[in-house]
């Protein structure tokens, strides 16, 4: 599609199988493993494993719902334009809505768990540097994000794999630290399968990135399982390997989860080698989570719901090159400013509303449009529910009221439009 301008207003589909599982490796093997894995064993306790359970079946739902919206609206903007074309116009919008605000904080945390592992006592400056550096790379185009991310992906599963060996085979493992004992209840058990799927969702920037992936009804189902599927294998393999030398209680006090537990396994010079790996994990998110972010920034320009000037595609690049560009720009300030423990509750009470109308989009097709199981919509829509209100009181007041004041904000423009017309 070409404007009366003559400048495109479409994005180019370049991505294959192999480079949308790769960006969604890169947005879910991120930070998240090096960092989430502490919080969430001081909420579950001996509990971790079933947290990290529960969050994989709430995100295998997300997943497969996705998948099968994606297929059939292969267009930017993910759950934004599922929303809107399955319940309507205002469900459409508050997913919308919730992700970009959502993942503009995780863009925040992403960016600043760089700049921690980089620079500790310049962590606020060295992630503002990484936010223009990767705006820039996206601005060049998503074929280029994609290289990128793979480089990265393959760096962070290397230094897994090492760490993963090397605990497990080493003489501080033992396979007793991994029992559930009477520590673990049940609701901290939610609230660690709620902060872990914080790290789950990086399966959306497939979804988001639907407009510019070659035949989507086929490449698209394929790649959000298999994504999901290997990063769930690296989850269980990290988790496992870290309690066996920590112990959940060792591992709910540790500043730097990974770091830690090679030190506990008598391997210290491996610390180093794990700071580069988390920062470049958390890098590869920050570059993908951008992509994500931009691309529903584009969709819900087009439909004026922010900005239309965000609508525009880049004539040479074949990028929303300001939506980029603006979205940068409200990262670099949060970056510079926040807290990465409030960003991280924060985005992960938007990502599970988020998922929750996918779910219930999901539940409203029919069989010939390619239906998932009925049940899997069902459980997706209360896991995402239940996770959310289960995160701790600070985020769940914080989010619902960023989601009161947009829907709010909708209301006012819809009443002023009914009026003007």
């Amino acid at each position: 599609m070409t404007t009366t301008t003559g400048v495109p207003d479409e994005l180019r589909r370049r991505l294959g199988v192999f480079d949308a599982v790769v960006i969604g490796l890169g947005s879910m093997i991120g930070a998240g493993i090096f960092a989430a894995l502490a919080p969430a064993a001081r909420a579950a306790g001996s509990g971790l494993l079933p947290g990290l359970a529960l969050a994989a079946v709430v995100a295998y739902c997300n997943a497969t719902s996705s998948a099968r919206l994606a297929a059939r609206y292969p267009a930017s903007g993910g759950t934004y334009v599922y929303g809107r074309e399955r319940l309507g116009d205002f469900w459409g919008y508050l997913a919308g809505w919730g992700f970009v605000i959502g993942k503009t904080a995780s863009c925040a945390a992403m960016a600043l768990t760089v700049g921690t592992y980089v620079w500790p006592g310049r962590a606020h400056l060295v992630a503002v540097a990484a936010v223009v550096a990767l705006t820039a790379v996206n601005y060049v185009g998503v074929r280029k994000s994609a290289w990128l991310t793979r480089a990265i992906v393959a760096v962070v599963l290397l230094v897994l794999a090492v760490v993963v060996v090397a605990t497990l085979t080493s003489a501080a493992a033992d396979a007793a630290r991994l029992d559930v004992g009477s520590d673990a209840t049940f609701g901290g058990v939610l609230q660690a399968a709620g902060l872990l799927f914080f790290a789950f969702a990086g399966y959306a920037r497939i979804a988001t990135l639907g407009e510019e992936v070659r035949d989507p009804a086929r490449t698209i189902p394929r790649a959000v399982p298999l994504a999901l599927g290997l990063t769930l294998v690296v989850y269980a393999a990290v988790a496992v390997s870290a309690l066996s030398v920590l112990g959940n209680r060792g591992l709910a006090a540790a500043a730097a989860p990974l770091a830690d537990a090679v030190r506990a396994a008598g391997l210290p010079g491996l610390a180093p080698l794990v700071r580069v790996g988390a920062a470049l994990a958390a890098t590869g998110s920050l570059l993908a989570l951008i992509l994500g972010v931009s691309r529903t920034t584009l969709a819900m320009a087009r439909d004026h719901h922010l900005p239309h000037a965000l609508a525009a595609v880049h004539p040479r690049f074949g990028v929303p090159h300001r939506a980029e560009l603006v979205v940068g720009a409200v990262v670099a300030v949060v970056a510079g400013t926040a807290d990465v423990r409030g960003a991280i509750g924060f985005s992960s009470f938007g990502v599970l509303v988020y998922y929750a109308i996918a779910n219930a989009s999901a539940a409203t097709l029919t069989r010939a449009e390619g239906r998932p199981p009925r049940l899997i919509p069902a459980v997706g829509l209360a896991g995402c529910l239940v996770l959310a209100f289960a995160l701790p009181v600070s985020s769940v007041i914080t989010g619902a009221g960023v989601l009161a004041a947009g829907a709010v904000a909708y209301g006012l423009r819809s009443t002023a439009a009914s009026r003007a017309s």
